[in-house]
């Protein structure tokens, strides 16, 4: 792959969905749309994927493969779904294998989305920060994997919080990240459209009474950089054999990297 050349925008402002704010704006705005539907969550992944979305992260949990004794962190990681799967995973080598507990730390700017997940039970080996995908609260080198589901579209400076999971990754850690992308298919585009933009926001507002921020996630998704774009950005931010593979014609990609 050639060296990335991909750098957002230098300017003031920036996306949420298809309006242009002030980049100071962007953060609170996008909590603002978590907190409206952090009791929804689930929902919304399931409205927003049609269901698949729980087997595109079993995928990604297999990618990664947990081991017992290794530590997970899970950015923008909302309810700890993926954590959940990843110690849970890792916890069956265990039985095999021996070893000690694996571990996920959820991270995400949120308080709500923490909350949310904290009130589902279920939640031996994780723990649950509260941080900014641009600002890691962690010291370097201090993870084994690094993943990051349907969140990186939502952050501001993607390649400064890419950088970060970099920083915090240990020599020979993984990175996944897992996001809607662009289909490969341009006869899935059509049928895609129609479903995104028409019963995705009206299935919102039926079962969220939250057409906006649908709408917002809707749009979010189309101004994501596509599957080659957003693999340049990895390699800005440091990440080696980084690699990708599209789910479901590219709906979604499971997008890795390694740190070395």
């Amino acid at each position: 792959m050639s060296k990335a050349n991909y750098k957002e925008k230098s300017d003031d402002t920036a996306s949420f969905g298809y309006r242009n704010v002030e980049r100071d704006q962007k953060a609170g705005m996008v909590r603002g749309v978590f907190d409206r539907v952090a009791n929804r969550y689930d929902l919304m992944n399931d409205l927003m994927s049609g269901g698949v979305h729980r087997l595109w992260k079993d995928m990604v949990i297999t990618r990664a493969n947990p081991q017992p004794g290794e530590i997970l962190l899970d950015v923008a990681g909302g309810t700890g779904d993926l954590s959940r799967r990843f110690v849970k995973r890792a916890e069956d080598v265990r039985t095999r294998r021996g070893g000690n507990p694996a571990r996920a730390i959820v991270c995400d700017i949120n308080a709500q989305m923490l909350i949310a997940g904290v009130e589902r039970g279920d939640a031996q080996g994780l723990d649950w920060v509260c941080g900014d995908a641009e600002h890691l609260p962690l010291p370097d080198a201090c993870v084994d994997v690094v993943t990051i589901s349907f969140g990186i579209r939502n952050v501001t400076n993607k390649v400064k919080a890419l950088s970060q999971m970099r920083r915090v990754l240990r020599p020979g850690g993984r990175f996944l990240c897992l996001e809607f992308s662009k289909p490969v298919n341009k006869a899935l585009q059509t049928p895609y459209d129609l479903w995104s933009f028409h019963a995705i926001p009206r299935l919102g507002q039926l079962f969220a009474n939250d057409r906006e921020s649908y709408q917002y996630l809707v749009e979010s998704i189309r101004k994501f950089p596509n599957q080659t774009r957003f693999a340049e950005m990895m390699e800005e931010a440091g990440f080696a054999n980084v690699g990708y593979t599209n789910f479901s014609g590219g709906v979604a990609a499971l997008h890795t990297g390694w740190a070395v």
